[in-house]
């Protein structure tokens, strides 16, 4: 069982990969993030 804690830092750390990647993909805002970096992000988020 998590603890809120854990949840939290799991949230937290969720997000700054998103804003990463969005920065990433910010200097050409015609590119989108390709779907193989979301599918990828998905299966690292199922295992946990």
């Amino acid at each position: 069982m998590k603890t809120r804690r854990e949840e939290r830092r799991k949230v937290a750390i969720e997000q700054q990969i998103d804003e990463n990647l969005k920065r990433v993909y910010e200097q050409d805002t015609t590119q989108k993030v390709p779907d193989r970096f979301l599918e990828l992000l998905d299966k690292l988020r199922e295992q946990e």
